[in-house]
């Protein structure tokens, strides 16, 4: 059954907060290697992960403890894992983040698993954060004889405020003279608007719109003016342009979703239903008595295909988006078909916007 998402364009104002971000203010992606002890015998089988037999090995020589040269490790309660974290915005030195862990071996489970210290590096090879702590695993399993059962995923887990923060990342919010605010989707109309609203609202021209997605404001040299200069601006309102029509079609669950620009002409329709029905049945052979023959299990297959005459549908042209969903839910197609029908539409020129499929 396919689902369909109608968005409507809003009728108050928007925030310029909810249509655009500040440049240079953003996360930072950082990631480290590391291992995770205290498993309950699902760690990783060493014979083939070596590279965590060779990680305790490097960390043993660290702490003074060399291994007997040619020797093997057998470990059950050890898991290389990559570590993952996002440095928020302004994030200072002490400061606390979550993190993400993660198998990179064969391990079975990480619940129940500690993650030793482990360094977090930048793009740049800088050690921005230290990792440790106990892991929160969501999944659970359990395994017996030759039955095994799991609610959800055991490879990864999070650590809340798992890493502490040791190095700041640079940030030109407080470099030269101007910010630069940035669309969330390139649209000049609205550019044009931000820029508009804000030399409106603070009562000189401060913004100037650069293309379809910059626009430059002046602002205070003081840091705490320039906060406050900021969050005025943040907090302005304009009215919304509408966007470009179009479709967004999930081809696994069937779901469309559907702006307000999107807008239908007059058409005509022709929709059949194609059902293709297999049905298996097992088969089993028992061999004769005292034969010593072996019992041989096949599957017999039955297959039976349908189909119903294509009926000509008109459908008249709708310039509202709920009279163009009407307008579709009177064929009674599957998901499926609702692609097809779509895209039909759109190559025929009857359906005004773009399709994405995702």
């Amino acid at each position: 059954m396919a689902v369909f998402s109608l968005c409507n364009a809003a009728q108050a104002q928007t925030r310029i907060r909810d249509l655009t971000s500040v440049q240079g203010v953003r996360s930072n992606p950082v990631y480290g290697y590391g291992l995770v002890i205290g498993l309950d015998g699902t760690g990783d089988q060493t014979t083939q992960t070596p590279f965590t037999t060779q990680s305790i090995a490097a960390m043993l020589a660290q702490s003074g403890i060399n291994l007997p040269p040619g020797g093997s490790i057998q470990l059950k309660n050890v898991a290389s894992v990559m570590v993952t974290a996002n440095l928020p915005a302004f994030v200072q030195p002490g400061q606390s983040i979550d993190i993400t862990v993660s198998s990179i071996g064969n391990a079975k489970s990480l619940r129940g698993g500690m993650l030793l210290l482990t360094p977090l590096k930048g793009p740049d090879g800088q050690v921005y954060a230290l990792a440790q702590g106990q892991l929160i695993v969501g999944g659970a399993g359990a395994s017996a004889g030759g039955s095994k059962t799991q609610i959800n995923h055991l490879s990864s887990g999070r650590i809340p405020n798992g890493a502490i923060v040791e190095r700041e990342v640079p940030t030109p919010f407080n470099l030269g003279e101007n910010i630069q605010l940035e669309l969330n989707a390139t649209d000049f109309s609205n550019a044009t608007r931000v820029a508009q609203a804000i030399n409106k609202g603070m009562g000189q021209e401060l913004a100037q719109a650069l293309d379809g997605r910059i626009i430059r404001v002046r602002a205070p040299s003081s840091p705490n003016e320039r906060v406050a200069f900021l969050s005025k601006i943040q907090e302005l309102g304009i009215d919304k342009a509408v966007g470009t029509a179009k479709i967004i079609v999930n081809a696994r669950t069937g779901s469309v979703v559907m702006n307000q620009a999107v807008s239908l002409e007059d058409c005509a329709v022709a929709h059949g239903n194609l059902t293709v029905k297999i049905t298996s049945t097992p088969v089993i052979s028992q061999p004769a008595p005292f034969s010593q023959g072996q019992t041989v299990s096949t599957q017999q297959s039955d297959i039976q295909i349908s189909q119903s005459g294509g009926e000509v549908i008109s459908l008249k042209g709708a310039a509202q988006l709920s009279d163009v969903v009407k307008a579709l839910n009177t064929l009674g197609a599957t998901p499926q078909d609702l692609i097809s029908i779509l895209q039909a539409m759109q190559s025929a020129g009857s359906l005004k916007a773009e399709i994405e499929v995702i």
